[in-house]
């Protein structure tokens, strides 16, 4: 199939923005991308301001970055398969393999510098509108261009700001996942009149001191913030949904039996005006803060569809192999939407394997049975009892190794063969289960993606997924 260079948008300036934006040029592509803040590094930006003005919600700060925050994988698996992940030769920044965010930030400026992009980056560019120029019928190729209107603003925050919009041949959506609050919903939440704030507004311990703190949330996020508060604070309630492992992270019933300070409860039935907190086993606590650490819901104001892609429950539907919505495809794809896959290796296989269909020397199966795919998909997680908001958690992916398969092009993973546009041969396809996989069944799908993207093998880990 000939190679044709397509002028593409991408949107979000984050690993996943500009890891595509390195493989779509090295498909030839004519490549933009725009972002709304002054820098690259997407989450990884950190940024002071607490939105004090709205600490349940998103009043400025695009970044859920604590000042405190390191990665939790060694630096050897947090890398792009072409680029280490070395500490600086001049001895400044974080050596440690486990460093702090600002050492990861550092590794996307270099990355980003390395290849050339901040050329095809557009800074301080927020996109208002992404919709179809024209739709055609689905057996035409569906949607052929996109129109992106965008507003950008020249120099500081009191720069004049400039409206204007571009025809693309395609979009890819690259925006993170980490922004939006989700937040619970608790009876007298609403009522409550202490502080009450999202992981997302939080940065550092201080403001905390002498304080009751009540963390609602007991996944990565709301573990370190738990730690970090008990330093600090009076005492830290932490509620979980219940004491199964599943709801607490791996090592805090240990913590607490370190720390005098540090209490786990189950969830919280009410919120009372006079500070008190109730919670389900008929305990209750009087709480200077509560801090939701309830993960993000994930958000897309600027796209228009007509309906063809949709959020419900954090459900993205329909995607096929989480990238394509059928309908739409390929001119329009989401780039890191899964969570806890190995990053950045898996968010580059889907990056290279959208720049491949772009430019035609992939191709994708016919529109009907993309939609058939991705429909089973959710009825598979459905039957496995997993919830809409994790549908796209690699740890509840059944058939683990599809993603990969898809990827990969013709070679086939595991035995048999399989088509890169068409469904998995019966002798290769996995069998489905009412249950989740494991850790090692999802991260044999991050190898398998690599594989069929070209990328070298390797040990890999599970990103931490903040929330």
């Amino acid at each position: 199939m000939a190679s044709s260079s397509k002028k593409v948008c991408v949107v979000g300036a984050g690993v996943a923005g500009l890891v595509s934006a390195r493989e779509l040029r090295r498909e030839g592509h004519d490549v933009t991308v725009m972002e709304q803040s002054g820098g690259v590094g997407g989450q990884w930006l950190y940024d002071p301001r607490t939105d004090a003005t709205d600490p349940l919600g998103v009043a400025g700060a695009q970044s859920s970055i604590y000042a405190s925050l390191r990665l939790n994988t060694p630096r050897e698996t947090t890398a792009f398969s072409d680029f280490p992940f070395f500490p600086s030769n001049d001895g400044t920044g974080d050596a440690r393999r486990y460093p702090v965010h600002a050492e990861f930030l550092r590794y996307i400026r270099d990355f980003c510098d390395a290849f050339g992009l901040m050329d095809a980056v557009r800074l301080n560019t927020k996109v208002l509108h992404v919709g179809p120029l024209a739709l055609r019928a689905a057996d035409d190729g569906g949607v052929k261009r996109w129109t992106v209107r965008w507003s950008s603003r020249h120099g500081d925050c009191e720069g004049e700001v400039v409206t204007a919009e571009e025809v693309f041949d395609a979009v890819v959506v690259a925006v993170g996942q980490n922004t939006q609050p989700r937040l619970p919903t608790i009876n007298g939440m609403d009522m409550w009149s202490r502080r009450q704030l999202h992981s997302h507004s939080y940065r550092a311990p201080d403001s905390f001191e002498d304080q009751v703190v009540v963390v609602v949330g007991c996944h990565p996020s709301g573990s370190d913030i738990s730690l970090e508060l008990c330093t600090v604070a009076r005492d830290v309630h932490i509620s979980v949904k219940s004491m199964d492992d599943g709801a607490v992270f791996p090592g805090m019933r240990q913590a607490v039996s370190r720390h005098h300070n540090l209490h786990l409860h189950l969830q919280i039935d009410s919120m009372c005006e006079d500070g008190q907190v109730v919670f389900v086993d008929g305990s209750s606590i009087v709480a200077d803060a509560v801090i939701y650490c309830t993960g993000y819901d994930y958000l897309f104001p600027f796209l228009d569809t007509g309906g063809l892609v949709t959020v419900d429950d954090n459900r993205i539907s329909p995607l096929f192999e989480h990238t394509f919505p059928p309908a739409l495809a390929p001119s329009l794809c989401f780039v890191g939407v899964p969570k806890s896959v190995v990053v950045p290796r898996f968010y580059e296989a889907q990056a290279r394997w959208v720049a491949q269909v772009l430019s035609g020397r992939k191709s994708l199966p016919p529109v009907a049975d993309m939609l058939r795919s991705a429909e089973e998909y959710n009825r598979a997680r459905e039957t496995a009892g997993v919830p809409k908001r994790l549908t796209t958690t690699s740890s509840t992916w059944s058939t683990a190794t599809r993603s990969g398969r898809r990827i990969a092009g013709s070679r086939g993973w595991r035995t048999g063969r399989t088509s890169s546009c068409g469904p998995p041969s019966k002798e290769c396809a996995m069998p489905r289960r009412a249950s989740v996989t494991t850790t090692a069944t999802a991260t044999l799908s991050s190898r398998a993606c690599a594989h069929r993207a070209g990328l070298p093998a390797g040990r890999r880990r599970r990103r931490k997924t903040r929330g």
